[in-house]
């Protein structure tokens, strides 16, 4: 630990691509979580909220980025800080308690699981569904599992046809809906509207429709950097008997694949989330990712 004393914590204070380009350099081919890019933080701020970018060097070297929102008295540390590929869990620890030792009061839920001296778990880990999309699109297809890949095929041959969706206030709607049945509560839909007047080249929203164009199902995207989150999906009665929730992944995830996107974030995959859905995201071929507990960072 005595190697880390010369943290040093700077404020960024560039441009948002200025961030997000640093985010690449610091870890080329990784995809951050949607809550360390800069626009999470500009939609925070235009919330009222306090945001702070922080960069971490030790001995003039770029080891970590991370970006805190500000509520009340305290910091919340969303899937990060983004660390340097290979720095290790010493370290790891020892600048997020340079960060609370600087900032105050900070809950973080980083990326991967992290624990040790300084840090007290306050809720347990959750797990993420990751879908690689580096494969070659034949590959990518062959690794779907058998009835997830059957279902889609279904839906090819009934002839759903997949659409881009200019107007997302239904689908919104639609999940304002679900949320509601299901007992859940997401990012507001004021968040996902904002996300794309500020950045409409970074968010993909489908639908699949049958032959009469009746609405079966549909999704919004979200990109940051080399990732995408799956942020909003929703399937009627006749969309989950026709599969149409497969073809509208599917051809997203072509879509995303296409753009250069390396990896797509399904979201929870943990028990209470539900048999089914747990069982359609890893169905894709996705991996369960542990997520780091929430933790109270004791300053260092």
């Amino acid at each position: 630990m005595a190697a880390m004393k010369p943290v040093r914590l700077t404020q960024f204070s560039g441009p948002d691509a200025g961030w997000d380009r640093a985010l690449r350099a610091l870890a080329p081919g990784h995809a951050p979580a949607f809550q360390q890019a800069a626009l999470y933080g500009t939609l925070a701020a235009t919330r009222g909220r306090r945001v702070l970018r922080l960069e971490i060097t030790h001995e003039g070297r770029r080891i970590a980025l991370a970006q805190m929102i500000g509520r009340g008295g305290l910091w919340l540390l969303s899937r990060g800080p983004v660390f340097a590929p290979g720095l290790d869990r010493d370290s790891q620890i020892a600048v997020l308690r340079r960060i609370a030792r600087r900032w105050g009061i900070v809950l973080a839920t980083p990326d991967a699981p992290l624990a040790g001296g300084g840090l007290v778990p306050l809720i347990t880990p959750r797990h993420h569904a990751l879908w690689s999309l580096q494969p070659e699109t034949e590959a990518l297809r062959a690794g779907l599992a058998g009835k997830w890949r059957n279902r889609l095929a279904a839906a090819e041959r009934a002839g759903l046809q997949v659409r881009i969706e200019p107007e997302i206030d239904w689908l919104l709607a639609a999940d304002a809906a679900q949320q509601r049945a299901r007992g859940y509560r997401a990012l507001p839909p004021g968040f996902t509207r904002a996300w794309a007047d500020h950045g409409p080249s970074d968010l993909l929203a489908m639908r699949i429709e049958d032959a009469k164009g009746q609405r079966l199902a549909g999704g919004i995207f979200l990109f940051h950097g080399a990732g995408a989150s799956y942020h909003i999906g929703w399937t009627g009665p006749e969309g989950r008997a026709s599969g149409a929730h497969n073809l509208m992944l599917w051809h997203a995830a072509l879509r995303l694949k296409a753009r250069g996107i390396r990896q797509l974030d399904l979201g929870a995959v943990d028990s209470e989330d539900g048999a089914g859905r747990m069982r359609f995201k890893l169905g894709t071929g996705a991996q369960p990712h542990s997520l780091g507990a929430t933790l109270w960072v004791l300053p260092g």
